[in-house]
């Protein structure tokens, strides 16, 4: 990536000691949790790379943990994690893994609440900056430092006009949109990163749209208590 000025270099304001392995660590974890749409039960965390080497040195395993419970970079229960989760009745296991991969700070975070669940591949690209790679079985990018809409619907004709229909309505500018989808009129996946939050209102009209399943909204900028049963800001599930 091109970095734009020092902050892209030294990072965030974090608990160190390092803005690729702790802060951009906590907002891998804070993303899949999101992600999720909900506080996790369990959580299966795959380490590639240098993430797999050092992840116990360099604090990688605290700072993935509080993203799951929703920690900001600069929260100093980040160092106490493992213990929050444990008290919270969080599961987490680790999984040093050696196949070769793009970026060496790569990790795919595997999230569950009972039959919900959902896996989460992303990796730490410097600067406390993260970089999205997948979604459960969908190859999709996005950095997560925008608002960003993940939509789990049906591939037909008119979905991503009715879903960008919405947004307009609203006064909602996209700033970068990219699709994934199984096969042609099976599962696919939008992704919109947008230049600002997307009203909850809008959020529950996009989820009622035929053919969409659930909705999801990343928003880093925003944080919760571990207690809230859903991950701020939220998201729409169909019901069956």
């Amino acid at each position: 990536m091109r970095f734009k000025d020092v902050f892209s270099i030294i990072g965030p304001s974090m608990i160190g000691p390092s803005s690729s392995h702790t802060a951009g660590a906590v907002r891998l974890g804070r993303t899949a949790r999101q992600a999720l749409g909900t506080a996790p039960f369990e959580a299966d965390i795959h380490l590639y790379g240098s993430f797999a080497d050092t992840y116990r040195g360099h604090g990688t395993d605290l700072a993935l943990v509080a993203g799951l419970l929703d920690f900001d970079t600069d929260d100093a229960r980040i160092r106490n994690a493992l213990v929050v989760a444990t008290e919270a009745g969080v599961t987490v296991r680790f999984h040093p893994e050696r196949p070769p991969v793009a970026h060496p700070n790569t990790a795919t975070i595997a999230l569950r609440r009972g039959e919900e669940g959902i896996r989460v591949t992303g990796r730490s690209i410097g600067g406390g900056n993260i970089e999205i790679v997948g979604i459960d079985r969908f190859d999709v990018k996005f950095t997560a430092n925008y608002p960003t809409l993940l939509v789990f619907h049906g591939d037909r004709a008119g979905m991503i006009a009715e879903v960008t229909d919405v947004l307009m309505r609203a006064q909602v500018n996209i700033s970068h949109m990219e699709v994934d989808r199984e096969s042609r009129n099976g599962e696919a996946l939008t992704v919109i990163e947008c230049d600002q939050p997307i009203p909850s209102a809008e959020l529950n009209r996009i989820g009622r749209l035929p053919n969409v399943s659930k909705v999801r909204v990343i928003n880093l900028s925003e944080t919760s208590s571990y207690a809230d049963t859903e991950a701020s800001p939220g998201g729409v599930d169909r019901q069956p």
